[in-house]
């Protein structure tokens, strides 16, 4: 029989024990695992904004066919962070039940169903409601991409993070770019042109599908203790997490001024970046750039997070304190909304690039995200937390920029809004971006 186990006392226990002790190999199927996970990252970013940019793209076309106000346009542009502070809020809690790619899978599902209903509604309330439901499977795949990032991928979380905010923004771009001319070819029906991007969705549930039952971690438990390994060196499933003795449960991740500071700096980039994908190409038309060069503005707007969706991140991640970066990107977008307002059209490209730049807080504050929590169980809630207050925060945005341009006539007073948000973006950002986590602050 196996000698039986000594009993230690846990404060002899060094934290480096477990990085002493040789890990073996990952056994093929567990590489086979990492390497779909990886394949269902990307494609699920992909699909977690067409359905929002190829609206903003044909969205004075939707309106005139709805039979939409300036105001009620103002509320379809704020439906999303609604229904990202609504539905994210119970991602944790469906992780915990179903596991994460479970959720994740169940969210493509549910994007696929909403675009494909979302071009027969034949008025404003069943269109919302089929928006409605895709933005929900965008909602939690949003809280769950951290989650599953430091649950798979804990020792490269700066990497992965940017591998999927690249292609996040490499999926926006596009549907910016392509809708308008994919809703000319198919005869300029823009509810083809919407209903154009469910192919896009449906690729994305494949890699998802096998991996509904992978209830495993391959990096760390939730407690943040190594998983074990069976002899073939595959994973095994985490035990419950068993707190040493003496010490207390989680302090609530909304007694952390770390957290409160995410939360907002989260809401504010949202802000500016829901903003900017619903009304930039009508601000681009109302100054008279053609529809299809304003299209193409918001996905040059877009595409600037491709290549600086993966840079940023990596980035942040070797800095002890990330407020430089959030300063830098303020800035971008400060000068960018003044060049905006003084020359929309003259400076259009340069404005859509600095705007590009800045809107690259999204995949800065994910990687803060993750960064800020010890633990793949503080990130899962710190997660949740960050992206549903931080998407009610930026649901008035939208609206109150719609309803300022209706009422004045202009996009003077919306422009100079958007340029005073980055203010206090930037200070939220930085008190954020300080070297500490939400279990010091416990």
């Amino acid at each position: 029989m196996p000698d039986e186990p000594q009993t230690l006392d846990p404060t002899t226990i060094r934290p480096a024990a477990a990085a002493e002790r040789p890990t073996p190999a990952p056994a093929p199927a567990a590489r086979w695992t990492l390497v779909l996970v990886s394949v269902g990252l990307v494609l699920a970013a992909l699909n977690l904004r067409p359905a929002i940019t190829s609206l903003g793209a044909l969205l004075e076309e939707v309106s005139t066919g709805l039979h939409m106000s300036g105001t009620v346009a103002g509320v379809l542009t704020s439906v999303p962070p609604l229904c990202f502070a609504v539905f994210g809020i119970t991602a944790p809690r469906l992780a915990r039940r179903f596991g994460p790619t479970a959720v994740v899978c169940a969210g493509m599902v549910a994007i696929l169903t909403g675009l494909l209903l979302r071009p027969f509604a034949t008025g404003t309330a069943a269109f919302l409601a089929a928006s409605a439901l895709a933005l929900m499977g965008i909602a939690v795949s949003n809280v769950l991409m951290p989650v599953i990032v430091k649950r798979y991928f804990p020792d490269r979380i700066g990497s992965m993070t940017g591998l999927y905010s690249m292609a996040l923004a490499l999926g926006t771009s596009l549907a910016a770019a392509l809708t308008v001319p994919l809703t000319d070819v198919l005869g300029g029906d823009w509810r083809l042109g919407l209903g154009a991007w469910a192919t896009v969705a449906a690729l994305a549930v494949l890699p998802w599908l096998p991996l509904v039952r992978d209830r495993a971690s391959t990096g760390r438990t939730e407690s943040g203790a190594p998983v074990g390994r069976a002899a073939t060196g595959a994973p095994t499933a985490p035990t419950a997490p068993t707190a040493p003795a003496g010490t207390t449960a989680p302090r609530p991740v909304f007694r952390s001024r770390t957290a409160w500071a995410l939360a907002c700096f989260f809401g504010l980039q949202a802000t500016g970046a829901y903003i900017t994908m619903g009304w930039m190409p009508q601000i681009f038309r109302d100054a008279g750039v053609p529809a299809s060069t304003a299209g193409v503005l918001l996905a040059v707007t877009m595409v600037m997070g491709v290549p600086l969706a993966f840079v940023i991140p990596r980035l942040a991640t070797r800095m002890r304190h990330q407020g430089p970066i959030v300063v830098a990107l303020g800035t971008c977008g400060l000068v960018g909304y003044t060049g905006l307002l003084l020359a929309p059209a003259g400076g259009a490209w340069v404005w859509a690039v600095l705007l590009g730049v800045s809107n690259c807080a999204f995949p800065l504050a994910l990687t803060m995200i993750g960064m800020r929590s010890r633990t793949g169980a503080g990130v899962v809630r710190l997660s949740a937390f960050a992206q549903s207050v931080g998407y009610l925060i930026s649901i008035p945005g939208p609206l109150l920029v719609g309803v300022l341009y209706q009422h004045s006539g202009g996009w003077g007073v919306p422009i100079a809004l958007m340029a005073g948000l980055m203010v206090p973006q930037m200070v939220v950002g930085t008190l954020a971006g300080r070297d500490r986590t939400i279990e010091d602050e416990s």
